[in-house]
C-alpha cells in the first residue's frame, strides 16, 4: 500500500445537490460565498501531516473498522469517491493537481450542528474514515474511467442490510471533470479562514508542501433510512464503488 500517512487528506463539502439538506449542514454554509448555485461549499483538512496540525496529526484512515467517538455522537457514512492527486507547487502555490489513484471512501462524520469548522467533525482518532483500495486512475477527463462508476451503500444491522445512501452516478457530481481540478486548485490556494472553512495553503505549508493529497470528493444523498439512523456499535457500514 502507497504510505497514505504522508498525503494531505482533504474533502470537498457540498458537492452534490441536496446532501447537505439532509445532513441537517445546510444552515451551517448559509453565509459561504460561492461562484454559482450548484458549486461545492469549501475544501476542509480531515488530516495534515505534520505533528503542529492539533488533532488532524492523527492519522485517521482505516480499511476496515470506524472506532466510535467516546462521547457518544451521532456518526454517519458519507458514500464518496475519494482521489489521490499528485501536486505541483511553484514559490508555494500549487500549480497543478494529477489524479493518479481513486477508492471507495466514507467521509463518516459526526453531526454536530453549529461546528465551528467542517473538520471538528471529521477526525476524532484513528479509524474515523473508511478508505477502500485504491485503483489506478489516468485523469478525470471526459470519458475516464470513472465515468463508468456509481456508488452504493448500504448498512447491516442485526443480519438485516439497509440502503443507507442513494445508489448515484459519479458524474452526478455537481463540479467534476476538469471543472472540479480547478476549482480544487483555486481553493488550495485562496480558501480564507472564515465561517466554517480553513486556509488550506496554510495548511500545506505547514506539512512542507507534501507531494500527494487524498481527496474526498463529496457524500451522496442519503434513503430514508439513511438519513434517519445514525451508526451504532456492531453496525457493518458499506461503500460500494462500482462499474
Amino acid at each position: 500500500t502507497m504510505e497514505l500517512n504522508k498525503v494531505i487528506g482533504l474533502g470537498v463539502a457540498g458537492n452534490f445537490a441536496g446532501h447537505l439538506e439532509q445532513a441537517g449542514e445546510a444552515k451551517d454554509f448559509a453565509q459561504v460565498k460561492v461562484a454559482d448555485a450548484t458549486a461545492p461549499k469549501a475544501v476542509f483538512p480531515f488530516y495534515v501531516p505534520a505533528a503542529t496540525a492539533g488533532f488532524l496529526s492523527v492519522f485517521p484512515l482505516s480499511s476496515c473498522r470506524i472506532q466510535t467517538t467516546d462521547r457518544g455522537d451521532n456518526l454517519q457514512i458519507e458514500p464518496e469517491v475519494a482521489i489521490l492527486c499528485d501536486l505541483t507547487y511553484y514559490d508555494g502555490q500549487v500549480t497543478a493537481l494529477q489524479p493518479v489513484a481513486f477508492a471507495a471512501y466514507n467521509d463518516c462524520s459526526i453531526r454536530k450542528p453549529n461546528a465551528r469548522k467542517i473538520s471538528e467533525k471529521k477526525n476524532w482518532g484513528p479509524d474515523s474514515k473508511g478508505v477502500g483500495p485504491l485503483l489506478p486512475l489516468d485523469s478525470l477527463l471526459p470519458g475516464g474511467v470513472l465515468d463508468g462508476y456509481r456508488i452504493a451503500s448500504f448498512l447491516r444491522r442485526d443480519g438485516e442490510l439497509h440502503p443507507y445512501g442513494q445508489d448515484s452516478a459519479v458524474v452526478e457530481y455537481s463540479y467534476f471533470h476538469e471543472r472540479l481540478v480547478s476549482w480544487l486548485i483555486d481553493k488550495l490556494n485562496h480558501q480564507q479562514d472564515e465561517g466554517p472553512a480553513e486556509h488550506i495553503a496554510g495548511l500545506l505549508a505547514q506539512a512542507g508542501h507534501p507531494r500527494q493529497a487524498l481527496i474526498s470528493i463529496g457524500a451522496t444523498r442519503y434513503t430514508p433510512f439513511g438519513e434517519t439512523h445514525y451508526l451504532q456499535p456492531g453496525d457493518e457500514s458499506l461503500v460500494v464503488l462500482y462499474p
